[in-house]
């Protein structure tokens, strides 16, 4: 059962940019509840913890690398969450991953989530 779905992914150039979205399908959890956050894998590495926001915005988080470049932003009534990504580096080339938290904060550990999108492919060229 799909519960979180996400968009917008492709190809992109190097100083590009793209904006993900990330759906939530039926409602079997109450999206406003919850903090958010998206994750990357890229090929033979771990999955990394990229971006998360609380349950109403009021706070984020990011990961260095991509600081000043990328912003989470989330619209419940909407019941979705966005990552707008600018000055894309080839090294942002990955699956990205938005993910439901366990609690209303915008925790940075991906065991603090628990339901997760499929995952949808960035990929920058240089």
């Amino acid at each position: 059962q799909v519960q979180l779905v996400e968009t917008g992914g492709g190809l992109v150039q190097a100083g590009g940019s793209l904006k993900l979205s990330c759906a939530q399908e039926g409602r079997a959890f109450n999206f406003a509840s919850y903090g958010m956050a998206w994750f990357r894998q890229a090929p033979g590495k771990d999955r990394e913890f990229v971006s998360a926001i609380s349950w109403r915005g009021a706070a984020t988080a990011y990961a260095d690398p991509v600081k000043g470049r990328f912003t989470i932003s989330r619209d419940n009534n909407k019941r979705t969450l966005y990552l707008e990504m600018v000055s894309l580096k080839p090294e942002d080339t990955a699956a990205y991953y938005c993910a439901k938290g366990k609690t209303t904060a915008q925790r940075t550990d991906a065991s603090d989530y628990d339901i997760w999108g499929q995952g949808i492919q960035v990929t920058v060229s240089s």
